[in-house]
């Protein structure tokens, strides 16, 4: 690893010298074709349906009725089961699973691969349940916490961060419902290796209902969509956002700063992903919490520092959730960017997480379900929110309560600073708000943002190269060429403009939402049987 950090090191100053110094930059020309694309995806994706004299997008509405279903049938598993969670992540049902009393999850053998003794199932899987949380979560917990959410109020007032929090919390029982059907119905190589997450649950959970034919062609559609979104939200949109705060922080002003930084970033995740997933649970076990605990820490100095404006910011989080202010598309205009950023950050629905955790080490499947719900609470309810408090406080004047910029008064996704006309975007007018606070913090931030970029990157690079083995089998060819558009994607998020990135972003992630909500209301029973059997097994083995 030494070696390939030195040989990189050696060659970044003299492309950034020469990215500075170039005059018609490639930055450009890859922003000017990629944008059309981007463009056209999201307003097919995000189709809306007029309701009450709004044009809400129905991928939104399924996700919002859905995750709603999802949290009255299970009982609200957010508050009922949180403790449940915690404990099994910590470890402490690790010998019930090792060893427990019910029968144990049906794996499926891939065809070809059916070994002459077959195995312990205890010992099926790749990862703890905490390195599988971790991964997860660092799939999760990115850009869309520092970024996103900053596009959210932007667009949408503080009234966002309240439907965000809303989203988060009923999103749990989403995770919930899709990650136990990701261990349940995953596939396992007599070599160890696991192959699990939508697409295998509706290829082979809608068999059992009955519907061959539709559960192959939803496989393959979620398999065809998540290879989009893992070259979308969760790369372009990360190297984007890690691209432009270095370039901000550091000055480089050239044409072509963006792909060079692209290549850059490219080189870095390569040599880590070309290890599989068990390289990549080794990694993001170790960056997640040393990043979240970073940026949580600066968040709670500010918080902390605002502390007697709390009050105010939460008064107009409330305020702006049901009655915002002008110009920011009423009640149902700030629930659905609330929802769509938060939708994009925790990814209940989309089903891309169920991936990550299907290769957990456990016999029975809703053990998994449950760590997983842990997922939304921690990346929208705790740090999206501790986010949106940072960017509110930098909006209050401290001596007289004047904002700083118009919520809503927005050029694409910047907002316009007030009296010098400067606009911020995404990750600019965060950095911005936790400056104005801790001097100097830009340059932690910075860390944390491209830690938080790289371990998203590596993670959503283990999504589509699952999605990418479901199309075109196992080959070591086929997983060669995956990894290479999967970089090139890294060039042509750090070169395209924010919104540009974002509109196809978005769109790629919610698409997911489509097949993956079909499977889950049809498997959704499933889910109780299995939740049913592990409460089982621990209370049986707590009796022992």
């Amino acid at each position: 690893m030494k070696k390939y950090l030195l040989l990189i090191s050696a060659f970044i100053l003299p492309l950034l010298n020469y990215a500075q110094e170039a005059e018609k930059g490639l930055d450009e020309k890859v922003n000017d074709a990629f944008m059309p694309i981007a463009t056209w995806w999201e307003g097919f994706i995000l189709t809306p349906v007029p309701v009450a004299g709004y044009d809400i997008p129905f991928v939104v509405i399924l996700l919002v009725l859905g995750a709603t279903f999802f949290t009255i049938y299970f009982k609200v598993p957010s508050i009922t089961k949180f403790p449940l969670a915690v404990n099994t992540v910590r470890g402490k049902y690790d010998e019930i699973e090792q060893h427990g009393v019910e029968e144990k999850v049906s794996v499926n053998i891939v065809d070809g691969d059916l070994p002459d003794t077959i195995r312990d199932e205890s010992q099926e899987g790749e990862v703890s349940h905490f390195q599988a949380l971790a991964t997860a979560v660092s799939g999760t917990v990115g850009l869309g916490n520092i970024a996103g959410v900053a596009v959210a109020i932007a667009l949408g007032g503080p009234g966002a961060t309240f439907w965000m929090i809303v989203c988060g919390l009923i999103g749990m029982s989403t995770k919930f419902v899709e990650c136990t059907l990701g261990v349940k119905y995953r596939d396992i190589g007599d070599d160890g290796t696991v192959y699990g997450g939508p697409m295998y649950y509706l290829s082979k959970g809608l068999k059992e209902r009955g519907f061959t034919g539709i559960g192959k062609v939803l496989g393959a559609l979620f398999a065809i969509l998540c290879v989009g979104a893992s070259f979308g939200g969760g790369n372009a949109f990360q190297s984007n956002q890690a691209a432009v705060q270095l370039s901000s922080l550091f000055g480089f002003e050239g044409g072509s700063t963006g792909v060079i930084i692209g290549i850059i970033l490219a080189i870095l995740v390569g040599i880590v992903i070309i290890g599989g997933i068990k390289r990549i649970a080794k990694i993001t076990e170790k960056i997640v919490p040393f990043m979240a605990g970073i940026y949580v820490l600066a968040s709670l100095i500010i918080i902390f520092a605002n502390f007697s404006y709390i009050d105010e910011a939460f008064g107009l989080i409330l305020e702006g959730a049901f009655t915002p202010m002008a110009g920011l598309g009423g009640f149902l205009g700030v629930l659905i960017v609330g929802f769509q950023r938060a939708a994009f950050s925790n990814e209940a629905g989309a089903g891309s997480a169920a991936i990550a955790h299907s290769a957990v080490k456990t016999k029975y499947p809703a053990s998994e379900g449950v760590v997983a719900l842990l997922e939304p609470f921690i990346d929208t309810v705790v740090i999206c929110t501790m986010t949106a408090l940072v960017i509110i406080f930098f909006n209050i004047d401290g001596t007289n309560l004047q904002s700083v910029f118009e919520y809503g008064a927005v050029n694409g996704s910047n907002v316009i600073l007030n009296g010098t006309g400067e606009q911020l975007g995404g990750v600019d007018l965060t950095s911005r708000a936790f400056d104005s606070v801790i001097p100097g913090f830009s340059y932690v931030l910075t860390i944390a943002i491209v830690l938080f970029a790289f371990s998203t990157m590596i993670s959503w690079s283990y999504y589509g190269l699952q999605s990418w083995k479901y199309l075109f089998g196992k080959g070591k060819t086929a997983d060669m060429l995956y990894k290479v558009l999967f970089l090139l994607f890294v060039v042509i998020g750090a070169a395209a403009t924010l919104d540009a990135v974002i509109k196809f972003s978005d769109a790629m992630i919610l698409a997911l939402v489509f097949p993956n909500m079909i499977g889950l209301f049809f498997l959704f029973p499933r889910v109780r049987e299995e939740i049913s059997k592990y409460v089982k097994a621990i209370k049986a083995g707590t009796e022992e």
